[in-house]
């Protein structure tokens, strides 16, 4: 990453982000907030047409981003979409690890092709992802910086989503892995940890009200978050200002670990 002054140690211009997942929710608002910081932004999802519209929506704002569509839990998808950025010469220098999926089940009903397919999406994706990116960091000698999306689950547990709390552990311990490693090389890797957010993945819990007032009283704040409220976090660790800020979790959660 290059040297800033102190007026512009959170500016992003000059650099290119990939935010996996960021044709809605958590990764369309890291995308917005990163590209009006200044970075050109490249937004990812499965499917051409949702990453389209969400392009479409993003360049309405003037805002410099485009779109790759792929499976962040295939290899070979991953491999071939980071030999067409070398094509064109895309040095990306700011990752984000948000693609992500839930399965809501008990253990003793879960199938183990519910949870190859949850720990595939939300860990194992960031892994091949983040190697990808981090090769190409490491050999421009320019460093880096890998954001990795955990979840509150990735401190506390709850009933029936264990594949689910099990990634999102998981990604705690893959930023320090990333960081113990690469660190040498001038990356920064660290994770977010979101608290309970108001996202589609989360509608369902959101419209149940036993569960919408737990949320509101468990939590100091009394209510959800929004994505846009994690923004201020993600330019934060994308920035020159944590350059020395390495294999760390924050939690955005309006002080719900606080008060377990």
């Amino acid at each position: 990453m290059k040297s800033n002054s102190n007026s512009s140690l959170f500016d992003l211009a000059g650099h290119t982000a990939l935010i996996t997942g960021s044709s809605r929710g958590i990764g369309f608002a890291l995308a917005q907030g990163l590209a009006e910081a200044g970075a050109k932004v490249i937004l990812n999802s499965r499917q051409p047409e949702v990453v389209d519209a969400a392009v479409s929506r993003l360049t309405a704002l003037g805002l410099q981003v485009e779109g790759a569509a792929f499976d962040v839990a295939d290899e070979a998808a991953v491999e071939a979409a980071f030999a067409g950025f070398d094509q064109r010469a895309i040095a990306i220098d700011i990752l984000i690890n948000n693609a992500g999926i839930q399965h809501r089940q008990p253990m003793v009903d879960l199938a183990l092709a519910d949870w190859h397919r949850v720990i595939n999406t939300n860990l194992t994706a960031a892994f091949i992802v983040g190697r990808a990116a981090a090769r190409r960091m490491i050999a421009r000698q320019s460093g880096g910086k890998i954001i990795n999306i955990g979840s509150l689950t990735s401190e506390a547990a709850r009933a029936t989503v264990a594949p689910y709390t099990v990634a999102k552990g998981g990604i705690k311990m893959l930023s320090r892995a990333m960081a113990a490693e690469w660190a040498q090389f001038n990356i920064q890797a660290n994770s977010i940890g979101p608290g309970y957010i108001l996202t589609d993945m989360n509608e369902a819990l959101v419209n149940n009200p036993t569960f919408d007032a737990w949320v509101k009283s468990s939590n100091p704040a009394q209510r959800w978050g929004r994505p846009e409220e994690l923004v201020g976090t993600a330019i934060y660790l994308a920035s020159n200002a944590s350059s020395y800020v390495n294999g760390q979790i924050i939690y955005v959660d309006g002080g719900w670990l606080s008060v377990l």
